[in-house]
């Protein structure tokens, strides 16, 4: 059977939200993915009004909790004062009583559970009604500004290691360009707390080897929770910036970010080409070094251009850059770098301690022992993505892990935030390389977390604005990332690309579908995913997993008084996005008002079979 879809535009929700297509008809696998493609398709209200579907599975005890805590985040003052006000409850009250009060209101609503145990409850409830279930511990340290920034100042590097001027001596890098680089790569006092203007991430701050080691023991408890909870079909989150000192991830940025200059300034083309499209041949590589005055007989000019040249094809390109996650490998000289004047190898990154390229193998070991055990256990990572001047190293230890476990399915999978102007020449590069290398490649994509800070840091420190101009931008960024994402797998073949998108946006997620249903993507084939926060956007998740699709939610768990900076986070969330917080909220209001007029006064969530 063939599942037609031409190039006409698909009416979703009374609206055309589909785009041309460059073919005329896609085939599903069977008739049998045929069918669940149509059902579907055909089961899901796309307007996500139908609040009878969409909340059947709450309580009315739960939709007055649920309008009441949204309620509040309309409050200005509430919001911004959320700590203060809960701090003050929490010595009026005392701890149980405070505890009992969270749990009925704001914890209740946002969190699933004190432990794993609690939480268990929670996920059979969602498995009932379509939904699946990523854990996230998400205890966290309630520190005021003044004690971020002190620890930020402990865990700076010392001595300052140093880039090697290797790529700006011979010109061949222009300095400027240099400098502006290390700036943006260096820590800066006045962003020092970077918790500040990020409501929707997490932030760890780095309190010694032993806090990175409870960290790595608490991701692997997390793993063993969701193994016990999804039987295998359910995901963990990591955050690298946890399992090691961050300034080592901002030194690693630097050092990818220079090599990167020197790549784009030793291969020829012009300045607009993509990095990930540049080659340079032996023989163009060997004029190049005439040019300043090298000697082309030069074994360690030769034998760079030989290590560099990793799949011996005869020609440089940016994928040849060496290996990351070789455990034995120093910090130090894992970035070296043909100094052209001299004719000598050279590390970039120089005057490490042998204490901090300790460090930064712990590191290395811990994000591979959390990989190693999740994968032992069946549950796939995703690797969160972090600010932009963290992002290269993370996105480089992703990738490699990706390279490393991806080989027969998607256990790695990167994040790549859509609000950043790069985000789609970053996806680019790294589908390319797990084409040529053969792996799995897997990613989350999501509008982004640090938006108004990575602004205000940009304009302060002097370097171009990462971020896309407007919300507009934003999503067509992102539905141009997963466009391109059905390409690569219609390129590939199913099985070797994947990707969840994480998003609350209607639109988008109407996107996504649509996109599904034009390129014949059953759910249970696993190329498209969903996901939600807990407590967010329910008239989405529970409208998309009845119909059959296959989505997550988030859910947080941890000690009612430990996850008080989590819930602080959530408040400042919802009342940043007033206008969706009002929508869901008159949704959820619209329903418990049918349900009295039904004369449902006592409704009792329905035990639904699950869809198939």
């Amino acid at each position: 059977m063939l599942l037609r879809v031409g190039r006409d535009r698909v009416r979703l929700a009374g609206a055309y939200v589909g785009r041309s297509l460059s073919h005329q008809a896609c085939t599903p696998l069977n008739d049998e993915k045929a069918k669940e493609i149509d059902q579907c398709y055909s089961r899901l209200d796309p307007t996500f009004r139908n609040t009878q579907e969409a909340f059947k599975s709450k309580s009315n005890g739960e939709l007055l909790r649920a309008i009441s805590v949204l309620q509040a985040c309309e409050y200005d003052f509430l919001v911004q004062n959320n700590m203060r006000i809960l701090n003050t409850l929490r010595r009026v009250l005392g701890k149980s009583l405070f505890t009992k009060l969270l749990q009925k209101t704001f914890y209740g609503h946002f969190v699933a559970g004190q432990d794993e145990k609690e939480v268990m409850p929670t996920v059979e409830k969602l498995k009932q009604f379509g939904v699946k279930s990523i854990l996230d511990y998400s205890v966290e340290a309630d520190l005021s500004s003044k004690q971020a920034e002190e620890k930020t100042k402990t865990q700076s590097l010392a001595p300052k290691p140093e880039t090697s001027d290797a790529i700006t001596s011979s010109g061949l890098v222009d300095k400027n360009l240099h400098e502006k680089t290390r700036s943006r790569y260096s820590a800066h006092a006045e962003f020092a707390d970077r918790r500040k203007d990020v409501f929707s991430a997490r932030t760890y701050f780095y309190e010694g080897e032993e806090e990175c080691d409870k960290n790595r023991d608490i991701f692997c408890k997390t793993v063993d929770a969701v193994a016990k909870a999804t039987a295998g079909e359910g995901f963990a989150a990591i955050k690298i910036t946890a399992l090691g000192r961050p300034a080592l991830l901002l030194k690693l940025s630097e050092s990818i970010a220079q090599t990167t200059n020197f790549f784009n300034a030793l291969t020829t083309g012009p300045d607009s080409m993509r990095t990930e499209k540049r080659r340079l041949t032996e023989q163009e590589f060997i004029d190049r070094l005439k040019e300043f005055g090298v000697r082309t007989d030069s074994d360690e000019a030769r034998n760079w251009f030989k290590s560099v040249d990793f799949d011996s094809d005869g020609q440089l390109d940016f994928h040849g850059w060496q290996h990351l996650l070789e455990e034995n490998r120093k910090l130090g000289d894992m970035f070296q770098v043909l100094n052209i004047k001299t004719g000598k190898l050279e590390p970039l990154i120089q005057n490490l301690t042998s204490d901090e390229e300790k460090e930064f193998g712990n590191m290395v070991k811990r994000t591979l022992a959390v990989a190693e055990h999740a994968i032992s256990k069946g549950v796939r990572v995703m690797v969160d993505a972090e600010q932009t001047y963290f992002q290269p190293a993370i996105s480089r230890m992703a990738i490699q892990m990706m390279r490393k476990y991806n080989k027969d399915r998607g256990n790695i999978f990167n994040t790549y935030q859509a609000y950043l102007r790069n985000a789609l020449d970053a996806m680019e590069c790294d589908m390319q390389l797990a084409r040529r290398e053969g792996w799995h490649f897997g990613a989350k994509l999501v509008r982004g977390a640090y938006m108004e800070q990575e602004r205000k840091r940009a304009a302060t420190v002097g370097y171009d604005d990462p971020v896309n101009p407007d919300f507009q931008a934003t999503s067509k960024m992102y539905e141009k990332c997963l466009t391109r994402i059905a390409d690569e797998c219609d390129r590939r073949g199913r099985g070797h690309v994947s990707v969840m998108a994480a998003s609350h946006n209607e639109d988008t997620v109407r996107f996504a579908v649509n996109l599904m249903r034009e390129r014949c993507y059953a759910p249970s084939e696993k190329i498209l995913c969903f996901a939600q926060l807990y407590g967010m956007c329910d008239q989405v998740s529970f409208s998309l997993g009845q119909a059959g699709y296959s989505v997550y939610k988030y859910l947080p768990y941890g000690p009612v008084e430990e996850v008080l900076p989590y819930l602080s986070r959530r408040a400042l969330e919802n009342g940043s996005l007033l206008k969706k917080a009002n929508q869901e909220r008159r949704l959820l209001i619209k329903e418990f008002r049918r349900r009295l007029g039904a004369g449902q006064y006592f409704y009792k969530a329905p035990v639904p079979s699950v869809v198939a």
